[in-house]
C-alpha cells in the first residue's frame, strides 16, 4: 500500500470511528425509552428545554426538540418529517396540519400566551419609545432597520398586526430586516445589526444584549396563544402516548408553573 493509500485508510477508519461514536451516542427509540420527537415554536426553547428536562427525570422518556419558525416546522411535518408533538406559536398553522389530518385536534392543548415588546441593544441610550407617535418610532429607527420576524411567522404576523393598528406600518414596511423566526430577529438586536426589534416578551427576557424600549398593546394583535397536538406520524412510528403524556404535563400544573417561570402569560380559552 502507497502512503497516499495508508493515509486514507486511517482516514477512512477514523471516520467510521466518529460515525460509529456518535451513532451510539444519539438518543433511540426502544420500548422501555421512548423517545419523543417534538418540533416547537423557537420562542418556546428555554421553557421547554427545562419541561423536557423535568419530564426526562420524572419518567426517563426523551424530548428530542427542534425549534424553528412555526410555519417552517408545519411544512416539514406536512412532508412527512418524523414529529410526535408539535407546538405552533399561533393556531393558524396548527389548523393547516389539522386540515391535512396530521394532527389529533381531540387532543390539542392551548399551553400559554405571550405579549409583543420593542427591542434595542442593551448598550443604546434613549428614553422609552412613544408607539403612538409615528414620529418618535421613525426617528428612534434612524437609517435603520426593523428586525422582525417573516410575514408567514406568527410573530411576523402578529408584529404587522400591531405596527399597521398603530398607524406605524407605512413608515417601516420598506424598512424591514426580516427573520426566519423570532429569534432571529432578536439575535440582529442583540448584535447590534440594526437599532429595534419587534419580538415577544419573553424572547427579550431570554436575551441580556437587549432591553425593551416599548410595550405593544394587546388591543394592537390577536390574542398571541401557543396550542400544542400529538402529530398523526404517516411512518407508523413514535409513541402516541408518550407525546400525550408530554403534552398533558406541559398542560398541567407542573409545566402551567414552568411558563410562568419563563414569562409566559396563561392560555386565553
Amino acid at each position: 500500500m502507497t502512503t497516499a493509500g495508508a493515509s486514507l485508510g486511517r482516514r477512512g477508519a477514523l471516520v467510521l470511528l466518529a460515525a460509529t461514536a456518535l451513532t451510539a451516542c444519539a438518543p433511540r427509540r426502544s420500548a422501555s425509552t421512548p423517545l419523543i420527537d417534538l418540533f416547537a415554536a423557537a420562542s418556546l426553547r428555554e421553557v421547554l428545554d427545562a419541561a423536557a428536562a423535568e419530564h426526562q427525570q420524572q419518567t426517563g422518556r426523551i424530548v428530542r426538540a427542534t425549534y424553528a419558525g412555526s410555519a417552517k416546522l408545519a411544512r416539514q411535518i406536512a412532508q412527512g418529517a418524523p414529529a410526535d408533538l408539535f407546538i405552533s406559536a399561533d393556531e393558524r398553522w396548527m389548523d393547516w396540519l389539522s386540515q391535512r389530518g396530521l394532527v389529533d385536534t381531540s387532543a390539542q392543548r392551548r399551553l400559554a400566551g405571550n405579549a409583543l415588546v420593542l427591542v434595542a441593544p442593551v448598550s443604546a441610550s434613549g428614553d422609552p419609545v412613544d408607539l403612538s407617535s409615528p414620529a418618535d418610532f421613525i426617528d428612534r429607527l434612524g437609517e435603520g432597520r426593523l428586525a422582525i420576524a417573516d410575514s408567514s411567522i406568527p410573530a411576523g404576523r402578529y408584529g404587522e398586526q400591531a405596527l399597521a393598528r398603530l398607524n406605524l406600518w407605512s413608515g417601516v414596511k420598506d424598512r424591514r430586516a426580516p427573520g426566519d423566526d423570532v429569534r432571529a430577529a432578536l439575535s440582529l438586536v442583540a448584535r447590534e445589526e440594526v437599532p429595534l426589534g419587534l419580538v415577544y416578551a419573553t424572547d427579550a427576557r431570554a436575551e441580556p444584549r437587549v432591553r425593551v424600549v416599548a410595550s405593544f398593546p394587546p388591543s394592537s394583535h390577536d390574542p398571541i396563544v401557543y396550542p400544542g397536538a400529538p402529530v398523526r406520524r404517516r411512518d407508523g412510528a413514535g409513541d402516541p402516548a408518550a407525546a400525550q403524556a408530554f403534552l398533558d404535563m406541559l398542560a398541567g400544573a407542573e409545566g402551567q408553573a414552568l411558563f410562568r417561570r419563563f414569562g409566559f402569560a396563561p392560555a386565553q380559552t
